[in-house]
């Protein structure tokens, strides 16, 4: 959400930024709705103001019998509390910020301007793709050639865009979710969390969720959200809170399921499990003050590159550009991995600095220390890393020869000891 105040004070620099984005120029039409908030306020202290005036009058009239003036005063009292009950502020509120609920976060000066993903900037490469002795194959091969990834089967229980992992697959899922959220909470400082997977309105709105992508979500029947992600109910913590300055940052983590409709993914990556409507994530939330969140944003961003370090992937770190950064955040690094079966880099972690755009839909607030007022937090999020992916990432590039996949170290404690998947037949 945006502070109106800040428009107004400068609506030039408010549509550039929008400007930045693609989109055309909101700042006359927030203004005009603000406009008529404030003329329907001033009616409607206005009525109030003369109903308190007249109201002495007519008990003075009534006193005197003076009927026909006490009638009069009335006439004139009722015209103005009609006119104040027409004013209606509320409405023409409701109307301004449902207009500025739909506009993105206002970007750092340092994101590169851009149309799409082709303006991205690529600031760090990590490592050096894999030389093959062999064609290498892209991860569905892999897993289906093991007799562990099961397409078909998911089809039939639930549809399109679903995944059945079985035997050594199924448990280096899971292996990839534990290794992750105890190297988040136990060496990066991060408090894991169970969190509601249904969550209402009010909490998906605060992230910035609702109302723009309600066709990404999926809805139950009683009016709740599957979430999306688990950033969705971590940020939320602070909802309507004042917080201390000594209680920042606030450092959290969830390992959770995720759901996603794919509204507008219709065509891309059908193959595999590459974009999925179910698939499950770790999370990373930080709440700080506007002082802390730069180098939080930092911070957050080497946790998840240690998790691609440690598993011994090739990644990089990508600078989002103007078209490609999402609706919420200011700035973003991606995380991508190289997909040798693709011949490709992917995606597979975004770490975002939202600044204050979460904390004013939420309410969030902090008091620094020896203050009276309060200010919003920041708020930051980044996947930790999302775990399907990388399970895709593991079998395209621990791949072997005769169709088996190599263990990393690092999760054979997860495994059992196993050190290379083979074939279930």
């Amino acid at each position: 959400m945006h502070d109106i105040r800040a428009l107004r004070a400068d609506p030039a620099a408010f549509d550039a930024a929008l400007a930045r984005r693609n989109l055309p120029p909101a700042a006359a039409e927030a203004i005009r709705l603000d406009d008529l908030r404030v003329e329907a306020t001033r009616l409607v202290q206005a009525a109030q103001t003369t109903r308190n005036e007249l109201s002495r009058q007519i008990g003075a009239a009534m006193k005197a019998g003076d009927t026909a003036t006490a009638e009069r005063l009335k006439a004139e009292v009722k015209a103005a509390m009609d006119a104040a009950a027409a004013a209606t502020p509320e409405a023409h509120e409701q109307a301004r910020d449902a207009l500025l609920a739909t506009l993105p976060n206002r970007l750092d000066a340092d994101v590169p301007d851009g149309a799409d993903e082709t303006a991205n900037l690529v600031l760090h490469v990590e490592g050096a793709p894999r030389n093959f002795a062999f064609a290498p194959k892209q991860h569905f091969e892999i897993g289906e050639a093991l007799g562990l990834m099961d397409f078909p089967t998911a089809a039939k229980l639930a549809g399109s865009r679903f995944t059945v992992l079985k035997g050594a697959l199924a448990r280096l899922e899971r292996a990839l979710g534990q290794w992750m959220i105890n190297l988040h909470t136990e060496e990066h400082g991060y408090t894991e969390s169970t969190v509601p997977y249904l969550v209402n309105d009010q909490t998906m709105y605060g992230t910035g969720q609702l109302p723009k992508f309600t066709e990404d979500l999926f809805r139950t029947t009683d009016d709740r959200w599957l979430i999306p992600t688990a950033e969705v109910p971590l940020t939320n913590f602070a909802a309507k809170e004042i917080l201390a300055e000594a209680q920042l940052p606030i450092r959290l983590t969830a390992l959770t399921p995720c759901f996603r409709s794919e509204a507008g993914s219709a065509g891309r990556d059908t193959r595999g499990m590459l974009r999925q409507h179910q698939f499950q994530k770790v999370e990373l939330v930080s709440i700080t003050t506007p002082a802390q969140s730069d180098e939080e944003h930092e911070r957050m961003t080497r946790c998840a590159e240690r998790v691609l370090t440690e598993l011994g992937l090739t990644w990089r770190r990508v600078l989002l550009s103007s078209g490609d950064t999402g609706f919420g955040a200011a700035k973003t690094y991606d995380l991508e991995v190289w997909l040798p079966g693709q011949g490709a880099w992917r995606e597979i972690s975004s770490c975002s600095n939202c600044r204050d755009f979460q904390a004013r839909r939420m309410d969030a607030r902090f008091r620094p220390a020896g203050a009276k007022g309060t200010e919003f937090v920041h708020t930051l999020n980044g996947s930790g890393v999302a775990v399907g992916r990388a399970l895709i990432a593991v079998l395209e590039n621990f791949q072997n020869e005769d169709g088996s996949v190599t263990v990393p170290d690092v999760l054979r404690p997860w495994m059992g000891g196993i050190e290379r998947i083979r074939s279930a037949s």
